[in-house]
């Protein structure tokens, strides 16, 4: 093959190289993530997902602006942080990530909201209003991840502070889609209107209608909203006997769900701590 060609086709496989990456590692990232979340033994995973939080950041630095993989390690990060890390110092740097990848996420669809976390709430809540259906691929897992990193900063106000935006968004996710990650939106919430008593700005009853909108939504199938529908509003509303009912029918079901065995493990093992506390709470 003569020099010229040779060429020629060292240039179109660089050019295509790129693409051809991305493909294998979003691919590769799927397959990981759908293993993850099909898996019922919550060691396995403690102990596993690090490295894939590795490997997963070795695909971002390959391919920096690729949405899906950004968006897909953010939800790691998140989860990792959120479910199995109880150092508060650590789990505060894995959530940082998590919303760096998921607001770089952000950026590269969405350019015109990419500043929407620097904006005063005055000017927040109308710019959410401007987000539309093709936006929420993006816009969801940040505001999941902001949640997240609200989490891991339970102890500052400033932190605290950022819970309207969260809420704010959830609320636009489901004006626009109600169904939108088979009532994800919903759970959340759930949980943030079921945070504080009445008298603080809480707001039970209509946790309680989101709660059961996520689990509807569901299917019954994300034992999860259950879990915290028990922990969040039936605790705070003092009412034992659906606490238990709930938690009862989360241990009596199966977990093994296609694409929720893993966080449906983690609400049984909730589940369980919730349901012996209840004599000593209630």
């Amino acid at each position: 093959m003569s020099r010229w060609l040779i060429a020629i086709f060292v240039l179109i496989l660089l050019s295509g190289c790129s693409s051809m990456m991305s493909s294998a590692t979003r691919g590769m990232a799927e397959n990981l993530n759908t293993a993850i979340m099909n898996q019922n033994d919550l060691e396995t995973v403690r102990q596993g997902a690090p490295a894939y939080l590795i490997m997963i950041d070795s695909f971002i630095e390959g391919a920096p602006n690729d949405i899906d993989l950004l968006v897909a390690g953010s939800g790691l990060y998140g989860a990792y942080s959120g479910a199995f890390v109880n150092d508060p110092e650590r789990a505060q740097r894995l959530s940082d990530k998590a919303l760096q990848y998921a607001h770089h996420a952000l950026c590269v669809k969405r350019p015109k909201l990419c500043s929407i976390n620097k904006l005063p709430f005055k000017e927040f809540d109308p710019a959410v209003q401007k987000i539309q259906q093709s936006d929420l691929v993006v816009v969801y897992p940040w505001s999941v991840a902001l949640a997240g990193w609200i989490q891991a900063r339970t102890d500052d106000w400033n932190a605290i502070a950022d819970i309207p935006r969260v809420k704010a968004i959830m609320q636009r996710v489901i004006e626009i889609d109600p169904e939108h990650d088979e009532g994800g939106a919903q759970l959340y919430l759930g949980v943030l209107n079921a945070l504080m008593p009445p008298a603080m700005g809480g707001k039970p009853e209509l946790a309680r209608e989101h709660f059961e909108q996520a689990i509807q939504l569901s299917e019954g199938q994300n034992l999860m909203a259950k879990t915290l529908y028990a922990q969040y509003y039936a605790r705070m509303t003092f009412n034992q006997e659906l606490h238990d009912q709930l938690l009862n029918e989360v241990l009596e079901s199966p977990a093994d769900v296609p694409g929720r065995t893993l966080i449906n493990t983690l609400a049984q093992e909730k589940a369980r701590t919730l349901l012996a506390e209840s004599p000593d709470f209630f």
